[in-house]
C-alpha cells in the first residue's frame, strides 16, 4: 500500500520509505521541516516552543495544576514551573490557589493568552489550508487517511 503514494512523494523520501526503517527517517525529516514551517508561520517568534505548547495545553484543558500541565507536555514538574513562571511575568498565564487544596497551584490563561493561541493557530491554519489547497484531491485524500495515524505516533 505504501508503495502507491510514492507518486506523491519526493523521489527520495519514496526511495527510503520503502522499509519501516526508511519510512521512519522519512517521517521524521517531513514532520521536522513541516514543525518548522508552521513554526515560521505562527508569527509569535517572542514564545519558545514549549511556552506555545502550554498556551495551546490551557486552552485545549481549560486551567490545570503544574502537575497535570507537566504530565501532558511531557515535561517535569520543576521545568513546568520554571516555564509558567516565565509566562505569568508577560501576562499570558495567571496562577491561583487550588479550590481545595491549599499546598496546589492553577494556572490558567489569561485573555491576552488565549489572543496569542488564537492569532497563532489563525496565521498557521491559513499557511497550511494555502499549502493544501496546491495539492491535488488524491492527495488530500491521502492526508485525510492518514492524519489519525500521525496524532496516533504523537501520543505513543
Amino acid at each position: 500500500m505504501l508503495m502507491s503514494y510514492a507518486k506523491y512523494m519526493p523521489v527520495q523520501a519514496a526511495k527510503f520509505a520503502r522499509t519501516d526503517a526508511g519510512l521512519a527517517s522519512a517521517l521524521r525529516v517531513s514532520v521536522m521541516r513541516l514543525s518548522r514551517r508552521l513554526r515560521h508561520e505562527r508569527g509569535d517568534d517572542w514564545l519558545t516552543p514549549n511556552q506555545l505548547a502550554v498556551l495551546g495545553t490551557l486552552e485545549r484543558h481549560g486551567s490545570l495544576v503544574i502537575g497535570e500541565l507537566a504530565a501532558l507536555e511531557k515535561v517535569q514538574p520543576p521545568s513546568m514551573t520554571r516555564t509558567v513562571s516565565c509566562m505569568v511575568e508577560v501576562g499570558l498565564v495567571q496562577r491561583q490557589q487550588h479550590r481545595t487544596d491549599g499546598r496546589q497551584v492553577v494556572v490558567g490563561l489569561t485573555g491576552h493568552g488565549h489572543a496569542v493561541v488564537l492569532e497563532s493557530r489563525r496565521r498557521k491554519e491559513a499557511w497550511l489550508n494555502h499549502a493544501l489547497a496546491e495539492l491535488t484531491a488524491d492527495e488530500r485524500r491521502i492526508l485525510r487517511d492518514a492524519a489519525p495515524i500521525l496524532e496516533r505516533l504523537s501520543q505513543a
